[in-house]
């Protein structure tokens, strides 16, 4: 007698691929987070991979995961812990063993867990599961393996098969989670359509799997989660390094001027290059240089002609443009610094996430060299946040700094496309032909301090900026003491006046509480998600997140003095936090920090937010 699954229905659910780093595991992730995304879930993913290119095969340290929490309500973080893990060597389950619910579904590749490759994973004893106490959870271990080599026997050799044991996994974790075929099939036809052999053979290991896993009948619980209903639009599966593309390339658009990136490759900020070197049908131009400083150089040189000039990095490329962007700073003309911060200091580690170059954004130059900071809250919000870093850098010729990290440039989330008639016209404050005949390089707007630009070829306007410090009036250049400080106060006075220009600070949560929590930056969704938790066992609790760093939006004061206690919550060891007691006179916040690497746990939040709470 064939016995039915059980379904079993849920909100939100955590799945964890993982496996060597060539078992493509990242693949698998984003195919079922793309699939999830355009069925109506709300997504949130997390790839973990290790630094090492390839390390030795089964072993450790060479794990590479990809997490991803989906649900029919609000998804903030990709979880804490797994519902589902796909482990396909024992080095997968061991590694990941501390993130597995009670209960939870464990799919392996049987195949792969023999003798040798346990003691590859310094395993102890021939049972993996009872070694590491994993008593409750359901286990489906697969021929995975050998089934490839069946499935593609006719069609493809052993190492072709080996390749695809990611895909066979998938379509087992689309049974599981009952989830159509066809919008798959369809995202394997656009990766691999230069490769039609390759796309045969994972289109029948995807079946294969999906049909084992149906064969399989009552052995564990199926899922069914329901899609949420979302506001009308076109949507899509997007990470934060590809919408920070996006959004340069949107405020390129408003603003009516070409979009040049000089840039050098570096973890994790790469992809920004890559993405921007694919779009030259809409005019971007990128140039990919021999080193840091060069590329922030020939951003610098196109600014000077006119372009929305970019140029992408992380931490120890954003050391090495400080004198360049210092540059930009008393040259005073517009440039977007992108900075995807990773764990340092030095190389450090370079596939890891933190909040650590927020102090190096702030002051990391010589002199007075003040520069707009913000800071991008999740993968969809870079989008916004890279045009308005744009949209500032353009209408108050200054460079920008843009701080995104690791976790929200290679997370990825469900995004509408937004509807760029919403997004307001860029205007930056070019000379008229009416002030030809008084103009001088420095004149600025009496309003707010900026300086007009005259781009190079606009005639009757021919002048002569760079690293000298000028002449308040004249332009030229100038040693003389009090000019100099004019110089500083002036250009220190342009930055403060953006405050007028950015959105007041709002706060979420409770009116009357006790406890604000504050954060910046990528923490965003796993404060957000801790908050409401805090909220839902009765306690009260208010929030208030920061894009906007330098300046601080100006209702920063009144908001962090209505509290009694606060409480800054940073990936680093408070440099945000010190932030604040500087700008606020006798601000004292509570501060809690890690500096792991990794996403915070948001049930460790929920624990540290109640016990400030009943002091």
């Amino acid at each position: 007698m064939i016995q039915e699954t059980k379904v079993k229905e849920m909100e939100s659910v955590v799945i964890r691929f993982s496996g060597d780093s060539g078992d493509g595991m990242q693949l698998a992730g984003t195919i079922f987070s793309n699939l999830s995304a355009e069925l109506g879930n709300e997504i949130i993913t997390f790839p973990d991979y290790p630094a090492e290119i390839r390390a030795p095969h089964g072993t450790l340290s060479g794990v590479s995961g990809f997490q991803m929490q989906l649900g029919a309500k609000k998804i903030y973080t990709p979880g804490d812990k797994a519902d589902v893990l796909i482990a396909m060597n024992p080095a997968a389950l061991k590694v990941n063993a501390q993130f597995l619910k009670p209960h939870s579904v464990v799919i392996i590749d049987m195949d792969s867990f023999q003798a040798e490759d346990l003691k590859r994973a310094m395993f102890q004893t021939d049972n993996p599961f009872e070694e590491l106490g994993l008593t409750s959870v359901q286990i489906v271990a697969a021929p995975i393996t050998q089934m490839c080599k069946s499935c593609l026997e006719s069609i493809a050799d052993n190492k072709q098969a080996l390749r695809s044991r990611n895909i066979f996994a998938l379509g087992l974790v689309c049974w599981l989670f009952n989830r159509p075929l066809e919008i798959v099939e369809k995202l394997l036809s656009e990766k691999f359509k230069k490769k039609p052999n390759v796309l045969e053979a994972n289109l029948q290991v995807l079946q294969s799997g999906f049909n084992y896993g149906h064969n399989k009948h009552a052995s564990v619980s199926t899922y069914r989660i329901e899609t949420v209903s979302q506001k009308k639009g076109f949507y899509t599966d997007v990470n934060g390094n590809k919408a920070t593309a996006y959004g340069l390339i949107a405020a390129a658009e408003k603003a009516g001027l070409p979009l040049f990136l000089g840039s050098y490759p570096i973890t994790p900020a790469t992809d920004i290059m890559q993405e921007l070197s694919a779009r030259k049908e809409l005019g971007v131009k990128v140039m990919q240089t021999e080193d840091e400083i060069a590329g922030i150089c020939t951003a610098i040189g196109a600014s000077f002609a006119g372009n929305l000039a970019v140029t992408s990095t992380s931490g120890p490329g954003l050391a090495l443009k400080s004198e360049a962007i210092g540059l930009a700073v008393i040259a005073e003309i517009p440039l977007v610094v992108v900075d995807v911060q990773r764990a340092g200091p030095s190389t450090g580690m370079p596939t890891k996430s933190e909040q650590t170059d927020l102090a190096q954004a702030l002051y990391g130059r010589n002199g007075e060299s003040p520069a707009v900071v913000l800071a991008a809250l999740s993968p969809t919000d870079c989008f916004d946040s890279a045009f308005w870093a744009a949209k500032i850098a353009l209408e108050h010729m200054t460079p920008v700094i843009l701080l995104t990290d690791g976790y929200i440039a290679n997370g990825s989330s469900a995004w509408r496309i937004p509807d760029m008639k919403e997004y307001p016209d860029i205007r930056p404050p070019y000379v008229t032909p009416g002030m030809r005949e008084e103009w001088l390089p420095y004149q600025r707007n009496p309003e707010n301090g900026v300086r007009y630009w005259a781009v190079p070829g606009t005639e009757g306007f021919m002048h002569r900026i760079g690293g000298l410090e000028k002449d308040f009036t004249t332009g030229v250049i100038s040693t003389d003491p009090a000019n100099h400080q004019k110089m500083v106060r002036t250009r220190q006075a342009k930055i403060d006046n953006i405050a007028a220009a950015i959105p007041p600070q709002t706060v979420m949560g409770d009116e009357d509480a006790e406890l604000l929590v504050i954060g910046w930056g990528g923490t965003y969704g796993h404060l957000s998600e801790a908050v409401e938790k805090v909220r839902e066992s009765g306690r009260k609790v208010a929030f208030t997140h920061f894009r906007y760093i330098n300046p601080l939006p100006q209702n920063t004061e009144t908001i962090l003095r209505k509290y009694k206690k606060v409480l800054v919550v940073e990936q680093n060891l408070g440099q945000f936090a010190g932030y604040l007691r500087a700008k606020i006179n006798g601000f004292n916040p509570g501060q809690f920090n890690r500096v792991k690497g990794q996403p915070f746990i948001v049930s460790r939040l929920v624990e540290e937010m109640i016990e400030l709470i009943n002091q």
